[in-house]
């Protein structure tokens, strides 16, 4: 029997797994720019915090959070952006839909933390701004690199 659906092309298992992995190495690299900006802005904005007098101490340990634990907790938590969003892509019909509701729905889960752990109320107000900056960074740039890579 004839098809009457054909493309003219030959599509064979190879060109669809060189496709999906284009898409995941865009989006990949996409997502690391991002968290280095997002590292950056929020280890920036930690340092302007501690510059007009916000101390980062956590009360149960009387520590004080380095800038650099900013940074490095910046960048893991995006890496855990990045591996969903390629998750979503491969196996989602809307990934950058489902990615955007996924990660404003973790960045509000996240605020808890700072609002109970009983720092004082301007080490948990940027504390709650240091939570907001990667987000703004990180999910409006994957989100739009899901749309790109999936149209």
């Amino acid at each position: 029997m004839n098809s009457t659906n054909d493309t003219g092309g030959v599509a064979g298992p190879a060109s669809g797994r060189t496709s999906r992995t284009h898409r995941l190495r865009g989006l990949a690299g996409t997502g690391i720019i991002a968290t280095l900006a997002a590292m950056v802005a929020t280890a920036l904005a930690a340092a302007l915090a501690q510059a007009v007098g916000v101390d980062f101490e956590v009360p149960d340990g009387g520590e004080t959070i380095p800038l650099s634990g900013f940074a490095v907790v910046t960048g893991f938590f995006s890496v855990v952006g990045i591996v969903i969003a390629a998750a979503l892509l491969r196996w989602s019909a809307r990934p950058a839909e489902r990615f955007v509701w996924t990660a404003v729905s973790l960045t509000a889960i996240s605020l808890l933390p700072p609002l109970l752990s009983g720092a004082s109320a301007a080490t948990t107000t940027a504390l709650l701004g240091l939570h907001l900056i990667p987000a703004t960074v990180m999910i409006p740039t994957l989100a739009r690199s899901l749309r790109i890579r999936t149209e």
